[in-house]
């Protein structure tokens, strides 16, 4: 996709949580952004964390609700990423942790370590610090129960 796509992907997905903020009577401004290849949207302002909920599952929600609203007017399936109040930037600071920690106990032990489930946007997170650190991982386990097994180089 271009980054013109992406950018009319974010303008969608902007308008979609405007309506959607003002329907539920919310005060946030929407920030817009293109991160790689694909439209980055987030919510900021307000007292916003029920937006977000518990471990993230309200956000998770909002923003397959706002990938449909892209669908619907672009015909294009959008992997466009939402974010409230920097929860998923937080989180991902909180993941790039727990994968270090992970990477170092593989180096140290030559053992594959089994983490906790965690979302797909999370499982990414994991696959690509492990990755920069030259090691392997892969996914497993079903539902929500997937996980990462970070495993050591070969």
């Amino acid at each position: 996709m271009s980054e013109t796509d992406l950018e009319r992907e974010g303008d969608i997905a902007a308008d979609f949580l405007e309506e959607l903020l003002d329907i539920a009577d919310l005060d946030g401004d929407i920030d817009i952004d293109v991160d790689g290849d694909r439209a980055a949207v987030e919510i900021i302002g307000g007292n916003l964390s029920h937006l977000v909920g518990r471990d993230g599952e309200v956000l998770d929600a909002l923003q397959e609700l706002t990938r449909l609203a892209v669908y619907r007017e672009t015909g294009v399936r959008s992997r466009l990423m939402l974010d409230v109040d920097g929860h998923r930037a937080a989180r991902k600071a909180e993941l790039v942790k727990i994968a270090a920690e992970a990477i170092e106990r593989v180096q140290a032990e030559g053992e594959s370590v089994a983490l906790d489930a965690m979302s797909p946007f999370e499982r990414k997170v994991i696959h690509d610090a492990v990755a920069d650190a030259g090691l392997r991982s892969e996914s497993d386990g079903a539902g929500a129960g997937r996980h990462v097994v970070v495993l050591p180089a070969e």
